[in-house]
């Protein structure tokens, strides 16, 4: 087991304004984060990536030259820093906006202002994601799990495996969508991991399939999602998943989850 904590951390934070930047550097250094660097615009921020790859990229999301999701796209578009962890601050509350974030896969969106609570909690997702922490099962060997991975989101696919690779899993199967994945259930899978909202057959009619299948109605279903209205959220129990959890969601939580639904 490889574990790092807060102090082993570099961090790239950007926000164009000073004050801010001042502020959320204290909030850090509250949390023993003190290898912060700092950047003011997309530009910048993107020349600091390039020149010293960080841990974590916090940032704001309007910046004087675009926005958060260009650095984003930037650095999920590039081979070399396309797992590099992002963490968005910001005070927008439409879903419009933040969707775009959960979909391609931050580890936290925080609010502006956050508290101590918020930011640790950021921390430790962060943590977990570099940090490498074997699943313990009493009836299954994690490395021979056999999981399929079911998001039309490519970003979003990519953070999921990235969790379950720092949980000892290695044989994962990817599918665009819940099309394709009605046509690779019968390779055999332990466990799918499915989002909610994707084209054509989307995470709910996947799960019913699942369930009112004579060959696979035994497996064990998780549901990633980034809604949270309750009528959407009583719809995924109904449909018979084992869990839910939102976007972004937290390594432990699904190593929680995992562990739960493997073993019922």
């Amino acid at each position: 087991m490889v574990s790092l904590t807060s102090a082993d951390l570099n961090i790239l934070l950007v926000e164009p304004s000073a004050v801010q930047r001042k502020i959320i550097r204290q909030e850090f250094q509250r949390e023993c984060v003190d290898a912060i660097d700092e950047a003011d615009s997309v530009q910048s921020a993107l020349a600091r990536i390039k020149a010293v790859c960080p841990d974590l990229v916090v940032s704001a999301l309007y910046l004087p030259d675009g926005s958060a999701m260009d650095i984003l796209d930037t650095i999920r578009s590039d081979e070399a820093t396309a797992d590099l962890p992002f963490m968005l601050i910001s005070s927008e509350t439409r879903h419009e906006q933040l969707d775009q974030f959960k979909q391609a896969g931050v580890i936290a969106i925080l609010p502006k202002p956050f508290n101590s609570e918020h930011l640790g909690t950021a921390i430790n997702s962060t943590l977990d994601l570099l940090s490498q922490h074997d699943l313990e099962l009493e009836y299954y060997d994690p490395a021979a799990l056999r999981v399929l991975v079911v998001d039309d989101s490519r970003m979003a696919r990519n953070i999921i495996i990235r969790v379950l690779e720092t949980l000892g899993i290695s044989h994962i199967t990817q599918a665009v969508d819940g099309s394709e994945a009605i046509q690779l259930l019968n390779q055999g899978f332990d466990l799918v991991i499915t989002d909610y909202n994707m084209p054509e057959i989307n995470g709910l009619e996947l799960t019913e399939h699942i369930r009112n299948s004579g060959d696979y109605s035994h497996l064990p279903v998780l549901m990633v999602s980034s809604e949270a209205s309750q009528a959407h959220l009583s719809n995924i129990s109904r449909s018979g998943v084992n869990a839910l959890t939102d976007k972004p969601f937290e390594p432990a939580i699904v190593k929680q989850l995992l562990a739960r639904i493997l073993e019922e």
